[in-house]
């Protein structure tokens, strides 16, 4: 079967974001992530007691639950020392919902991965793998531009324009979560494990791993078709 080297090129150049971004998103979803979050420097402290030790005792098992096969039963049976309960219904709500959106997320990155690497197989052996090389040096460039556009808003967000990252932050939510149901106390444990400064980290680390996986590609695959 001769496949076109442009639909290659093409196909190619839409899964690496895909892939990249994916892969942003693993990293994060690591125990190595929280260990480096809560020992940054400024990170806020809790006003409602919680120590890093409290935060890196309660925060995997949220981490946890939305990369493993448990029901809500997970978390919902978490309880401080003194016997109150982790979280409350609106909190285990939410994470059910974060859960599908994060498996979701994950497949994707699943099925890109395993389309992407089926395509280099294939054209390994075929005439269009030069075709392939440039849709990989194509979509490192695409994720180079997106990424930093993301790192940008999270950079102006925290240093400059406060109410920019909070709209930013409003809309993600709005696009996979309905309603206000990811609206929490600030006494809600949620909000206590990952306060606002937790997630423009997260978005920042994101984006700088995609641009660093993008100039990879994009700079081997050139350096690649020129020798």
């Amino acid at each position: 079967m001769n496949i076109p080297p442009k639909l290659i090129s093409i196909t190619t150049s839409i899964l690496t974001p895909l892939v990249l971004l994916g892969f942003a998103l693993r990293l994060l979803l690591s125990p190595l992530f929280l260990q480096v979050e809560y020992h940054m420097p400024g990170f806020p402290v809790d006003e409602y007691g919680l120590t890093i030790e409290d935060r890196l005792r309660w925060a995997p098992y949220a981490v946890d639950y939305l990369i493993n096969d448990a029901g809500i039963e997970y978390l919902a049976a978490l309880q401080f020392d003194d016997g109150t309960l982790l979280y409350n219904e609106r909190e285990l709500s939410h994470m059910q919902d974060v859960k599908g959106v994060t498996k979701g997320a994950l497949n994707v990155f699943y099925v890109a991965l395993t389309s992407l690497t089926l395509i280099a197989l294939w054209s390994r052996r075929q005439i269009q793998w030069r075709a392939f090389l440039e849709g990989l040096r194509r979509g490192g460039w695409w994720m180079i531009y997106f990424a930093a556009a993301l790192a940008l808003v999270v950079l102006v967000g925290m240093f400059l324009v406060p109410d920019l990252f909070n709209v930013f932050f409003t809309g993600f939510h709005s696009l996979f979560f309905e309603g206000e149901s990811w609206i929490f106390l600030y006494s809600d444990t949620l909000i206590r494990l990952f306060p606002i400064r937790f997630w423009q980290d997260a978005f920042l680390f994101a984006a700088l791993i995609a641009i660093a996986g993008g100039l990879w590609l994009a700079k081997g695959i050139k350096t690649s078709q020129q020798m």
